[in-house]
């Protein structure tokens, strides 16, 4: 069985309404919640919890369209919370209730903070995550830094721009690229996250999908690790992390970065990444990494054409509806590109245009190479629909 949140609507507008008419805070955030359309999809569904749906749907008021084996629900919030409670829902949707009651939890009080190798990071505000490519051939600034000093003072400026976080990657994933053996892949991140955490620069995250990368890059001081397999290239990793107390982003790619333009076939994008996220989490949390310290990534550019990922854009809280803190990272990719025609160094505008529609779309980490763009694009996203 299997449900999936779609995509919904901004409640502040309801919010806003009940407190200017003298509602207290913290009951006018709940109500507006309530009130609040959402629409899930729920799979591997038999025929009596289909009948039971459409029967309940017309009872509550609630549209319910249904096929072989699925339904799709879209009601208000309060009314979907009903089959989140064992002693109010049908009983034939009994097997319902749990999934439906941990989507309503997380829908109603998204995590606020996300925890990580010796802390945690709030995510009340909007997160940038500064990207240090220390790589010959990574598709934007492949070679820029390339050079350990070069790479710090990127970081630097990087930090200096407003990057809480410093991604650093020593193998490029750009479409096409082949694997970076992992004594040279060290050899490139180790010096830099070293000298990074010795100036207190910012929280250090690895990009790696390796184990023995990831091993070194932590005992140097990186507090993530952000894995774009999803911990499927080298399952050993997902240990490695939970030993460390790491912070973990499971990416969604299908295949590797040289096969991985080939698998770009959806029925429906946003929703199929959400399942394949969902069953990355489990490989993290079968691997002992507690659910707090994992975030989720939907993986722009990877195994996705242009109209794949505006769809998957749009569909953001899709993912966001996973349950866990949302890592987005479209900086200069192709699909921008595609829609702007600018080339791929002219595309920080766009990324920051797609951070402010991501963070209202519920993303609230943003992996990204101009911070300071984007830093500005976010605090005006955020002023809007703020994250409380």
């Amino acid at each position: 069985m299997k449900l999936t949140a779609l995509a919904a609507h901004t409640p502040q507008a309801v919010r806003a309404a009940l407190a200017a008419r003298g509602w207290e805070s913290q009951p006018a955030w709940f109500a507006s919640l309530g009130v609040q359309p959402l629409t899930i999809l729920i799979e591997d569904i038999g025929e009596p919890e289909r009948e039971a749906l459409v029967h309940w749907g017309a009872r509550a008021g609630a549209d319910v369209l249904t096929g072989e084996g699925w339904a799709l629900v879209s009601t208000a919030a309060s009314r979907l919370a009903v089959l989140a409670r064992p002693d109010r829902a049908p009983v034939e949707l009994a097997g319902l209730t749990p999934e439906i009651a941990g989507f309503m939890v997380t829908h109603a009080e998204p995590k606020g903070s996300w925890a990580v190798a010796g802390g945690s990071i709030s995510l009340v505000h909007p997160v940038v995550m500064g990207i240090v490519n220390v790589t010959p051939d990574s598709f934007s600034d492949g070679g820029h830094y390339a050079a350990t000093d070069l790479a710090i003072a990127r970081a630097e400026q990087l930090a200096g721009d407003g990057a809480t976080i410093l991604d650093v990657g020593g193998e490029s994933t750009r479409p096409g690229a082949g694997v970076v053996e992992a004594k040279e892949e060290i050899s490139r991140v180790v010096p830099v996250i070293k000298a990074i955490v010795q100036r207190e620069l910012g929280t250090v995250s690895v990009d790696t999908r390796k184990a023995t990368v990831a091993r070194a890059a932590l005992d140097a001081g990186a507090a993530i690790v952000n894995d774009v397999s999803g911990l499927s290239f080298d399952r050993r990793l997902a240990a490695v992390t939970a030993e460390a107390g790491a912070g973990i982003v499971v990416m969604h790619m299908r295949g590797t970065p040289d096969t991985m333009d080939a698998l770009a076939t959806y029925g429906h994008v946003a929703a199929e990444v959400a399942g394949q996220l969902k069953e990355a989490v489990g490989r993290a949390l079968d691997a002992g990494i507690d659910h707090a310290r994992i975030a989720v990534d939907p993986g722009f550019g990877f195994a996705k054409d242009a109209e794949q990922n505006l769809r998957l854009l749009d569909e953001l809280a899709t993912v966001a509806g996973v349950g866990y803190p949302v890592v987005v990272g479209p900086s200069r990719k192709r699909f921008l590109g595609a829609v702007t025609g600018r080339p791929v160094e002219d595309r920080d505008r766009a990324t920051g245009v797609a951070c402010a529609l991501a963070w209202e779309r519920g993303a609230r980490i943003f992996r990204v190479h101009d911070a300071a763009l984007t830093v500005e694009a976010l605090k005006l996203a955020a002023a809007v629909r703020p994250n409380a």
